[in-house]
């Protein structure tokens, strides 16, 4: 790279689960590097809360960080929130990993979301420059949904994002813009809706979907690596507090490969929450024709979704509780375990490549 930048510093906050975002952000500062720029790269997951920022005319600002649900990590909403408002009209840009695939020969892109909306909107807000809006597709790494993919596969994604990342980096530090991200601006808006869901929603009740296993050797590293400070022990297992974020660090780092997705047992919860439970509650209403429900269908609307928003998330609460407490019987614990997928040797765990 021809030492033609306009940028002196360069300052890239990350946070990641299983190491796609950090990687990403590393790339980035090796470039940046090559240049003879000054460079720092910080996990905002372990930075002090009383944390000084120092920005000078010539410094370069970048947050790179993965898609939860359709939208930035709640960490890094908050984290941006609080961000100090640039004097000096600083540049910045916005890079999220989202979940790449292959299919064949073919790389199939994920789905931002807001995940750069909102982070591009707080930046501005606060004076900052837009000069990247970028997302890049390094391999899909929920593995509560999908077995991890295959190492050639991940391997081949790597390769390629990794000069995508580069030539990126390489035009925004020679003073250009870039705004891949906005090509995706249509799809991303229809599927706000979802992201919304998930921010305000939907993160609670997957945060409840996470257990540890007869393997479980009470290591504590869980506990001791969780980003979001979001697990516990209690009762000498592993309990996910509703701060959990999915973002799979717990899951894929586990050297036991003790916890696991109850998929059976969640699958009958929420069928119980959103189906069973609604429905019950509606026939009794019904029957003794409260608030004229039986003739009211607006009524009718509006209560079952308060039994489903509201009681519904209690009783998965209280329910995955009641798992917790039951998991110390070993007949329980094999149970709950052989109904999950990620129980089976077969489904693979993913780190990105090179992370420890």
């Amino acid at each position: 790279m021809e030492n033609r930048t306009p940028y002196k510093r360069l300052i890239v906050y990350y946070f990641s689960g299983t190491g796609n975002a950090k990687q990403a952000a590393k790339w980035i500062v090796e470039v940046a590097n090559k240049a003879g720029m000054e460079t720092q790269l910080l996990n905002i997951a372990k930075l002090p809360k009383d944390s000084n920022l120092s920005l000078t005319e010539n410094t370069l600002i970048g947050f790179c960080y993965p898609t939860h649900g359709f939208n930035a990590p709640p960490i890094l909403l908050r984290f941006l929130m609080q961000f100090p408002k640039s004097e000096f009209r600083n540049n910045a840009f916005v890079l999220n990993t989202r979940a790449g695939m292959k299919m064949g020969k073919l790389f199939t892109p994920g789905l931002s979301g807001l995940a750069q909306i909102l982070p591009a909107i707080i930046l501005r807000s606060k004076g900052f420059r837009l000069v990247g809006y970028r997302p890049i597709d390094l391999p899909s790494n929920w593995i509560s949904v999908h077995p991890g993919l295959k190492p050639s596969v991940v391997e081949s994604i790597f390769a390629r994002c990794e000069r995508i990342t580069r030539q990126f980096a390489l035009q925004i530090l020679n003073g250009k813009k870039v705004r891949r991200g906005l090509y995706d601006l249509p799809i991303d808006l229809l599927i706000s809706p979802v992201a919304l869901a998930y921010y305000f929603y939907g993160r609670f009740i997957l945060s409840k979907t996470f257990i540890a296993s007869d393997a479980c050797n009470q290591c504590g590293l869980c506990v001791r690596d969780c980003p979001v400070n979001a697990i516990s022990m209690v009762n000498e297992k592993p309990f996910w507090s509703y701060n959990c974020e999915s973002c799979m660090h717990c899951m894929n780092y586990c050297p036991q490969r003790a916890i696991e997705t109850p998929h059976g047992f969640t699958a009958l919860i929420w069928w119980i929450a959103y189906t069973v439970l609604p429905g019950f509650i509606l026939y009794l209403l019904q029957k003794q024709d409260f608030f004229g429900i039986t003739e009211n269908a607006n009524w009718h609307i509006a209560i079952r979704y308060f039994i489903e928003i509201v009681l519904g998330a209690s009783f998965i609460f209280g329910a995955y509780k009641l798992l917790h407490t039951s998991l110390r019987f070993s007949f329980i614990n094999k149970l709950i375990t052989f109904t999950s997928f990620t129980s089976f040797k077969w489904w693979r765990r993913y780190r990105a490549p090179g992370s420890s």
